[in-house]
């Protein structure tokens, strides 16, 4: 047997653990279950999304423009990388074009129409053209506006940026610093060794 093929299928199996665990604390993140159409299609989208162009497949490049803002905006670029660095428009496309229910993409299409036309309303330019603090204040105001309502397009659209977000590569790889083959464990350390600090306190 190739060793390189074992080693190959570990790495494959500890990163599909990873984003499995990934998956579980984004919905704890949301405080709530994730939609089995997004968990279905989940690990094939985001493949394919690591290698996608920054151009829509299944949405018009309006709405691929709208999304990319809107997840922009959820996770900005800080210190670490934001939404659309690591192809969250992307992911949110192809989960659109692949694994969203008839009922979720229209949701979905009516709450990025939505977010534009209020941005046309208030500022006379479309949402992808506004500043990042005129953005947070419409969104903001949009999802207050959807808060009681059973199915939310603001609930859907963070639902997706953060699952797109924390389960791609280069987060795992450069945020969550994930090992697949970690060091050895020591049990009992010197607290010198670790810069003195207790972390039991």
């Amino acid at each position: 047997m190739d060793p390189s093929a074992t080693s190959t299928s570990a790495a494959a199996d500890g990163m599909t653990i990873t984003r499995r665990v990934a998956i579980q604390r984004t919905a704890m993140i949301l405080g709530a279950a994730i939609s089995p159409s997004f968990l279905a299609g989940l690990l094939r989208a985001q493949s394919a999304a690591a290698n996608a162009a920054s151009k829509s497949s299944y949405l018009t490049p309006k709405q691929f423009e709208i999304a990319g803002a809107i997840a922009e905006r959820i996770i900005p670029k800080t210190n670490t990388p934001g939404a659309r660095e690591v192809g969250v428009p992307a992911f949110i496309d192809l989960m659109y074009g692949e694994y969203m229910t008839e009922d979720e993409k229209r949701l979905f299409v009516a709450g990025l129409a939505e977010v534009d036309a209020a941005a046309q309303a208030t500022q006379r330019r479309g949402f992808a053209g506004l500043s990042p603090d005129e953005q947070d204040a419409l969104l903001r105001r949009l999802a207050t506006a959807s808060q009681n309502k059973e199915k939310s397009f603001f609930h859907q659209v963070k639902e997706l940026t953060l699952l797109g977000y924390f389960t791609s590569e280069p987060v795992g790889r450069n945020v969550l610093h994930y090992d697949p083959i970690p060091g050895r464990y020591d049990g009992c350390i010197p607290i010198s060794e670790v810069g003195n600090v207790s972390w039991t306190r």
